[in-house]
């Protein structure tokens, strides 16, 4: 099924996808900068958008810069709410410890998703059904590499 959403935008450069089928439009830089090992910059993109009610957009961290470089997005997902009007900027981070990364204008910087959500009704209750996972946490599931051993 191929669905699309009209999306009002204002951009220097309107975010394109690479390949058909992709999840994610590229956001490209419109600074130059360095980003030295280890820190973080906030970058702009020149685009701003007008989402419908019942949309966000995510600002996701390209796959390739992280595999090949070390750099993520801070917040990864950044949250883009469907009343933000203003330009989304992506917060950067080089996480090699010992090389610098040069961002030139036009560079792709991440990825912007967009997706449906839905808006919660939270009910107050003084205890939750059970279930089978209940209240175990971070590694409670067991680790794979774990095979016989206890979680």
């Amino acid at each position: 099924m191929n669905q699309t959403l009209d999306v009002l935008i204002a951009a220097d450069r309107v975010p394109v996808y690479s390949h058909p089928g992709d999840a994610g439009a590229d956001l490209i830089s419109t600074e130059t900068l360095t980003l030295r090992a280890g820190h973080r910059a906030l970058v702009g993109t020149g685009v701003a958008i007008a989402l419908p009610e019942g949309y966000a957009a995510f600002v996701m961290p390209r796959s390739g810069l992280a595999a090949k470089h070390g750099i993520t997005v801070v917040n990864a997902p950044g949250t883009v709410d469907a009343g933000y009007r203003g330009e989304i900027k992506v917060s950067l981070l080089n996480t090699d410890t010992e090389a610098d990364y040069d961002i030139a204008v036009g560079d792709k910087i991440a990825q912007l998703v967009i997706m449906p959500v839905v808006r919660a009704s939270f009910v107050e209750v003084d205890t939750l059904p059970d279930s089978v996972r209940g209240d175990g946490g971070f590694g409670s599931t067991g680790y794979a590499h774990n095979a016989g051993g206890t979680p």
